[in-house]
């Protein structure tokens, strides 16, 4: 069986090795970290609803209203960062190492002046946005609303900073540093979160603090690590992550714009956060249907979410891999070897995601117990995460990671209009249609989001089979 899938997912006509530039076990060495460190990220997003369910299901429903804002601007950092690392990882493929130093250095430098800015507007404005967005929200889950986003805000320049060198370090395929790093960020996030519930009490606070100083841990680790010194070079000797560093972040090159470079960035980086952060609006805008439904749907839709991103880190984790591998074969210059990757990828994602998927699901009952919600609530979530769970195993590969590869190969304008029509139009409307209009409620948002995956993937196909995204250029 195992030789049957291996033989399968390789395509036929097998590229020679010589151009293999990403054999079978560089490939793995990327992905195991990488299921790692989403895995951690989503347990540690299952503990904190599990401990914050302690608190009250108002707290619950507050912290996921919230989320949904936050998210905005996670997705945000998150695609500038993943529009730097294209364009990094396409100077290494084409071997143009100063050009990939000062490429990395603007990413820190874009993303934080960014991240400033949005902490500044949330700072000032975050109350009223939240107040104007879920006007028939209850008290109590606005208070613990507001509470959480006002201390979430000051995380943004962490949260950039570590995102800018997490993709540095993913461009150049070493994975296991990002996972390490992920790793310390969770166990203090998660230690945090038992004191502020459990010790404090201190209900929605005592989830948002920690996971503030989680990530200022992260990203003072990240951009220490990403400066290439010897000190951090011997740091990383001593944890047996003895990966060659192929590009660094420079200081002088990061406090300062270099206009060329920033354009090859943004070039990328404005139409996938518009891409992103329209992704994300379009679920707070869903998020204030899911608010007129009542708590039990409220909690049922964020605990459910959950369990979705739970589902959904195999396709994450294999997006990245698309884009470092994709980029540097881009940046090479082999047409055909970025072509037979991009099919190999596909497919090992789609073997990957169905394995993964079967897991989830088979734990989700397992898991359920733990949360102190009501029976009604329990029966929702695991509707809504068994219809994800099927979408997410066959057809996410196709949406998500086959997107990645096109973007990463320069093709991001479509990636950007495919996405935008598919969650914008046909995944708002068919929510209203099925949630509210027909009544399905949160079973309705769930319906909606894969009818958005499968007509995303049909287009991502017929692009990747057209074979226009090889006439695209970054560099």
């Amino acid at each position: 069986m195992t030789h049957f899938i291996q033989s399968w997912i390789e395509p036929k006509p097998v590229l020679p090795q010589a151009r293999q530039s990403f054999p079978n076990a560089t490939l793995k060495a990327m992905i195991i970290p990488l299921l790692i460190e989403q895995v951690l990220q989503m347990v540690v997003g299952l503990a904190d609803t599990m401990m914050v369910s302690y608190a009250g299901e108002a707290v619950v429903a507050g912290v996921g209203l919230d989320t949904m804002v936050y998210t905005i601007f996670i997705y945000l950092f998150t695609a500038v960062s993943a529009g730097g690392a294209v364009v990094v990882s396409q100077y290494i493929g084409s071997g143009e190492r100063e050009n990939a130093d000062q490429a990395a250095s603007q990413i820190f430098h874009i993303a934080g002046l960014l991240s400033l800015v949005c902490m500044a507007l949330m700072l000032c404005f975050g109350s009223s946005l939240l107040q104007a967005m879920y006007p028939e929200t209850e008290e109590a889950t606005m208070g613990a609303c507001q509470t959480y986003m006002w201390i979430v805000a000051i995380s943004f320049p962490a949260n950039a900073l570590y995102n800018a060198g997490a993709a540095v370090f993913r461009a150049m395929g070493q994975t296991k540093i990002t996972m390490w790093v992920s790793l310390i960020a969770n166990l203090i996030n998660v230690a945090g979160n038992a004191i502020g519930i459990f010790v404090l009490k201190a209900g929605a606070a005592g989830v948002a603090w920690p996971t503030t100083i989680s990530w200022y841990a992260a990203a003072i680790i990240m951009t220490y690590l990403c400066m290439g010194s010897p000190s951090s070079r011997q740091l990383l000797q001593r944890l047996k992550l003895t990966v060659p560093v192929e590009v660094r972040i420079r200081f002088r090159q990061a406090i300062r714009l270099f206009p060329a470079m920033a354009r090859r960035i943004l070039g990328v980086a404005i139409p996938n956060s518009i891409e992103n952060t329209l992704f994300q609006a379009a679920k707070v805008v869903l998020g204030m249907l899911v608010a007129t439904f009542g708590t039990s749907q409220i909690a049922a839709n964020t605990t459910g979410q959950t369990f979705w991103s739970l589902a959904a880190c195999m396709g994450t984790a294999m997006s990245t891999v698309f884009i470092t591998v994709i980029g540097q074969c881009t940046g090479s210059g082999d047409v055909e070897a970025t072509a037979w990757y991009m099919r190999k990828l596909t497919r090992l994602s789609l073997v990957l995601a169905v394995l993964w998927n079967v897991m989830v699901m088979i734990l989700t009952p397992l898991l359920l117990p733990l949360y102190d919600l009501t029976s009604e609530t329990k029966q929702l979530i695991l509707i809504i995460v068994a219809i994800h769970n099927v979408f997410s195993a066959l057809v996410q590969p196709f949406a998500m990671p086959l997107s990645s590869g096109l973007r990463a190969s320069g093709d991001v304008k479509f990636t950007m209009w495919a996405s935008l029509f598919c969650t914008v139009v046909c995944r708002t409307f068919l929510s209203f249609l099925l949630a509210k209009w027909m009544g399905m409620g949160v079973i309705g948002i769930a319906l909606a989001m894969v009818m958005d995956w499968c007509i995303k993937a049909a287009l991502d196909i017929w692009r990747f089979r057209s074979g226009r995204w090889k006439e695209k250029r970054i560099i």
